[in-house]
């Protein structure tokens, strides 16, 4: 072959090479979520494969190997930008701690959709998709509240919290549940600074059955009279209640209120293992997100809020009146995992 046309073959192929990269970086998105095992991740997963599949994008998908993992996020991160991602979807385990490294995606060209829990500051990301927990938080603590009629003014409450860097979604939670109980919130943006009596001991679970347990048979230690349970997640309400249930506690002597709304955990309403749970909805968040990144468009989101509300319903068969609510039934039509 003459030099002239062996040139421009080899000048044709590489442009064709770069043209293919572009391609394959056009549809390449990624999910990355806290842990790989929680039910409310498993589900965002599913939701963002199915929407990957429709929408014939090349999904990358990673986590932490615990709650918390801010450093296998970061990692992750970087590996969406050298694959020349489009955008991701996140859920950040440390709401601060991510946020350089969000910006250093964003310098990159990259849309980063926040699932769930908000970064700190929330406009860090694109945009976030996420249930409003604050809310969720306080449709438990007004059931709880109301639940409890004339006693609320004497109870004895142990907080089941996340982690000790409270993240946005714990400080959120705990927070708006305090603020429906009637606690006196301090500081909104962050929990254990209040005075109210009430409040006999805040513990971590990290969200996790085993740890939720072992946070509640400490917290006994501190609070033989507890009444109320507030517990950030479902799997730390069963594992409280596994701790309850060894010391007699399983009598209806205490309520345990939660937030999520698996199948799980709404079976757990049904059982009278949890007395209520705030359902929310990761498929949508998920399939939201890729959807956007996609299209490169986002939704219209409340300029209010600061960020797409994917919605939050109360869950009990006890309803308590002035608190909207659906049944168990309901619970379990729209539940996940």
């Amino acid at each position: 072959m003459p030099r002239t046309m062996l040139t421009l073959a080899l000048a044709s192929a590489a442009l064709f090479a770069a043209m293919a990269s572009a391609t394959v970086a056009q549809d390449t998105v990624g999910l990355i979520t806290k842990t790989e095992t929680n039910p409310f991740f498993v589900k965002m997963r599913e939701g963002a494969e199915a929407k990957a599949k429709e929408l014939g994008l090349n999904l990358i998908t990673a986590a932490g190997k615990f709650d918390g993992d801010n450093d296998a996020q970061v990692a992750a991160i970087e590996n969406l930008i050298s694959a020349g991602a489009k955008g991701f979807a996140i859920v950040p385990s440390d709401s601060k701690a991510i946020v350089p490294t969000i910006q250093k995606a964003k310098d990159a060209g990259l849309m980063v959709i926040v699932l769930d829990t908000p970064l700190d500051p929330m406009d860090a990301a694109t945009a976030t998709f996420a249930t409003d927990n604050r809310k969720a938080g306080r449709l438990i603590g007004e059931w709880a509240k109301g639940t409890l009629g004339d006693a609320a003014k004497d109870a004895s409450i142990v907080f089941l919290d996340l982690a000790t860097n409270q993240p946005t979604v714990d400080y959120l939670r705990d927070q708006g549940f305090m603020e429906g109980f009637g606690i006196d919130v301090k500081d909104p943006n962050k929990y254990g600074d209040e005075d109210d009596p009430r409040i006999c001991t805040h513990e971590i679970s990290q969200g996790d059955q085993e740890k939720g347990r072992t946070a509640m048979e400490n917290a006994l230690q501190k609070c033989p009279n507890v009444n109320v349970v507030y517990t950030i997640n479902e799997p730390a309400a069963a594992g409280a209640w596994e701790a309850l249930k060894a010391v007699g506690k399983d009598d209806g002597s205490v309520l345990i209120v939660s937030v999520d709304g698996g199948c799980p955990g709404v079976k757990n309403v049904e059982a009278g293992v949890i007395g209520a749970t705030s359902q929310q909805y990761p498929l949508l968040m998920a399939s939201m997100a890729l959807e956007a990144i996609a299209k490169g468009e986002l939704p219209t989101i409340d300029p209010a809020m600061g960020f797409f509300d994917t919605g939050a319903q109360l869950v009990t068969d006890k309803p308590v009146a002035g608190v909207d609510s659906i049944d168990v039934a309901k619970g379990l039509e729209l539940c996940w995992g």
